[in-house]
């Protein structure tokens, strides 16, 4: 059964009243009246009606005052208002619109204006109710995206003995194309994996959870067979095969949609500080040396799904106690504020040479030093940080 439109008077003429009640009466709505601006205002927040009718010259509070009172209530503002004023009056008509008024009526009523402007308004309202209720439904849905993606991520970091791991991940939107991942290999080494994926939205976020899994079933895959059964793969052939068998699956599956991700993923032999990696056209990590040098991680492939006969280069290199890598996405240096200056890799080099506590501390600044230079503007991009430490 469909509820009745409730439809709010506030005249403090009982003749007005009287008149639109008797209008009305045939049309099935739920009337409610007020005889001054106090007193509707009370009503309107008490009652939430679908639809006012407010008179502008009234006592102990004008129309005015309640129309202002209710746009500043985000509870009401989106309730109409039509304001009633006299022909002759026109100003007040202007400033009620300018107030955020949904219409006027003009006095004396014409029966047939009256009605249609009622019906109009009161249509216009149902179907921003139903806008409302749609987008209220997309944002459930996108809430439980967003859940649902949070498991693709670490729940818990791994911390190997003598090493220090910290990651930052902050989403542009609800779901994100940016992914990481670490996890340890059950010979103790410790695998890692920083990637973004084209695009933005839902799309991108699909994707990151097709990548993020591919990438690691494939590095794992030798380890979850039976002992007797498991191939004992070097890391060098353990990162070609876990990045080649992703790209080959991306291009040959989904040729259809161009989608590609930029991925670093490395493999630390932790006793001895060994790091092997493959950067598939990511964003060159930094390796901070314990002098406070820099030695960049360049791309050793293309981004994994562009090229079905791609080759992936295994390249090498060695971490000494004290020094620190740290993996990132383009959220960093394309950070921008709102002078549409971007956030760059020279604001970024004194933040990762500082002589940090910890991989922690390391992060949080640079996070705290980008939301500085953004100025709290929108974020346009996924933001993912991985840090690790050989104490």
């Amino acid at each position: 059964m469909k509820n009745k439109s409730r439809i709010l008077i506030v005249d403090d003429e009982p003749f007005n009243v009287d008149y639109l009640e008797q209008e009305l009466e045939d049309l099935d709505y739920d009337l409610i009246t007020a005889f001054n601006g106090q007193a509707g205002l009370e009503k309107i927040r008490s009652e939430k009606p679908d639809l006012v009718l407010l008179d502008i010259m009234m006592p102990i509070m004008d129309g005015f005052a309640v129309l202002e009172a209710v746009k500043a209530d985000a509870e009401l503002r989106t309730i109409p208002v039509i304001i009633v004023s006299a022909n002759n009056d026109l100003p007040s008509v202007v400033k009620g619109i300018k107030m955020g008024a949904e219409d006027y009526l003009p006095k004396p009523f014409e029966p047939t204006i009256l009605r249609a402007r009622i019906s109009s308004s009161l249509e216009r309202k149902h179907l921003r109710d139903l806008e409302q209720m749609h987008l209220k439904s997309l944002q459930r849905e996108m809430n439980i995206a967003r859940d649902i993606q949070k498991e693709f991520l670490p729940q818990v970091i791994p911390n190997p003995p003598g090493w220090e791991i910290a990651a930052y991940f902050k989403a542009a939107n609800n779901v994100a194309g940016d992914f990481y991942d670490v996890f340890t290999l059950p010979d103790g080494n410790l695998v890692f994996i920083v990637g973004d994926v084209c695009g933005k939205g839902i799309g991108a976020a699909l994707f990151m959870t097709l990548y993020r899994s591919l990438l690691r079933a494939t590095t794992t895959s030798s380890d979850l067979s039976n002992l007797s059964d498991r191939i004992q793969l070097s890391p060098v052939d353990r990162l070609e095969h876990a990045v080649s068998f992703t790209n080959m699956y991306i291009t040959t599956i989904h040729a259809d949609t161009f989608t590609f991700a930029t991925t670093f993923i490395g493999l630390f032999a932790v006793d001895a500080g060994i790091l092997h990696y493959i950067n598939a056209g990511s964003e060159p990590p930094r390796l901070v040396r314990k002098d406070g040098e820099l030695e960049t991680l360049m791309p050793s492939g293309p981004a994994i799904g562009v090229f079905s006969d791609a080759k992936f280069s295994v390249r090498e290199s060695h971490m000494e106690p004290g020094e620190t890598l740290i993996a990132f996405t383009d959220g960093i240096p394309e950070g921008k504020n709102p002078r549409d200056e971007f956030f760059g890799h020279e604001r970024l080099r004194p933040l990762l040479t500082n002589n940090h506590q910890s991989p922690s501390d390391c992060l949080k600044q640079i996070a705290d030093h980008l939301s500085t230079f953004m100025e709290d503007g929108e974020q346009f991009d996924d933001i993912t940080v991985l840090a690790i430490r050989r104490k």
